[in-house]
């Protein structure tokens, strides 16, 4: 029986690739009290791990040293992170899930890391001396749990969120979060324990050169391999390629921060050689890849946006604009030179919303999302905002 406070659809929304279907009772809002409370756990237990992690950090290196690697690696932090949401131009992540991988790494990954690198570490100096343990630890042990955890929040992500994870781009930009994350807290100890040590502001400045600078893109290099295979197993076809490509990504992350690590233990000739020979090109063909991947995105946008077209709501031209990443920077700028940060905001929000629409559709077509009544109520909402925005806009 239909529920009166919920009528069903009146008929199929324009474009929309399904039928209408009988209506099916809402969920509960028990469902919603319980991530709630589940969420707020979550943050207080990754609290509760990074002020451990801190904890641990400072014991080694002091509270001067880890206020001082807190600034530093604080300072250049905002930078990555615009660069990297500079990738995701054509449908932006929820703020709260890239804040989620951020923290992620900052808090859990950093902690599960630092547990079984210190005891595999210990163990391997046991049987083999202390020299040789401590590369065994950053070649194998490292690899393994980093990339590890830094990778079960992108798993997560990818089958609890698939309305936000369609593909290659959004694995890499949510890799590079939870890298950055990692990466940041990381040098909490790396900056704290050179400005602690004999150096001082000497090995703090060339510390800083080779993590700040020479290789800041290390960590998201290595776990935008495990984005870019759970990328394409959720946005291919193949049943083949959707099982065996996450592993794929997986052990290339851990092969290249093997391979890193490796390089920056024995230093001179070899270090200089991996970054030349296979770090910096495998940064070029993941940006490649990313670009690759916008045009793709552009495309699902040209053809999910035609109805538009056909109802009146969208220009051609317009929708060109829309699919494109400089044009529609473009566009905002226009926005906001003509009428401040207000119209800036609707025409941000106006395109945002023209890509979640045709990303809905798509996922209906792809098979991702089922096209039930929850489906269709969701394309009538974009579209009624679509509507609202273009008055706003005219």
């Amino acid at each position: 029986m239909n529920d009166p406070n919920h009528p069903p659809p009146s008929g199929t929304p324009p474009g929309s690739p399904y039928p209408p279907v009988p209506y099916q009772a809402r969920p509960s809002g028990y469902n919603q009290a319980f991530w709630w409370v589940g969420g707020g756990c979550a943050v207080m237990a990754g609290l509760f791990l990074l002020l451990l992690v801190l904890a641990i950090i400072g014991s080694e290196t002091g509270l001067l040293g880890l206020i001082i690697g807190m600034i530093v690696a604080l300072m250049p932090v905002p930078i990555y992170i615009m660069l990297a949401l500079w990738l995701d131009r054509i449908e932006a992540e929820p703020p709260w899930m890239l804040a989620v991988a951020f923290f992620w790494g900052a808090s859990v990954s950093v902690f599960v890391s630092l547990l079984f690198n210190t005891l595999n570490a210990t163990i391997a100096a046991s049987l083999f001396g202390p020299e040789l343990g401590s590369v065994l630890g950053a070649v194998i042990s490292a690899p393994i749990f980093e990339e590890g955890s830094k990778a079960l929040i992108l798993i997560i992500f990818y089958f609890a969120r698939k309305d936000e994870f369609d593909g290659i781009v959004d694995g890499i930009v949510y890799a590079t979060m939870v890298a950055l994350g990692f990466a940041m807290v990381e040098n909490f100890l790396y900056y704290g324990r050179a400005i602690a040590g004999e150096g001082g502001a000497v090995a703090l400045t060339i510390t800083f050169i080779m993590r700040g600078i020479v290789g800041p893109f290390a960590h998201p290099l290595f776990t935008s391999m495990t984005g870019i295979g759970l990328g394409w197993s959720r946005q291919t076809k193949n049943p083949a390629i959707r099982v065996v490509a996450p592993f794929v990504g997986l052990g290339m992350a851990m092969f290249l921060h093997g391979l890193w690590n490796l390089s920056a233990s024995i230093h001179g000739l070899l270090y200089i050689a991996v970054y030349i020979l296979f770090m910096v090109p495998a940064l070029l063909i993941v940006l490649g890849v990313v670009a690759y991947s916008l045009k793709q995105e552009g495309a699902i946008l040209r053809q999910h946006l035609q109805p538009e077209v056909q109802s009146g709501l969208m220009t051609p031209a317009e929708v060109i604009q829309i699919s494109g990443v400089l044009s529609r920077l473009q566009s905002s700028l226009q926005a906001l030179a003509r009428g401040g940060f207000g119209r800036w905001r609707t025409q941000t929000l106006y395109l945002q919303i023209a890509s979640e629409l045709a990303f809905h559709r798509w996922r209906i077509e792809h098979g991702t999302q089922k096209a039930d009544y929850t489906a269709a109520e969701r394309e009538r909402a974009y579209l009624q905002q679509l509507q609202a925005l273009r008055s706003r806009l005219a």
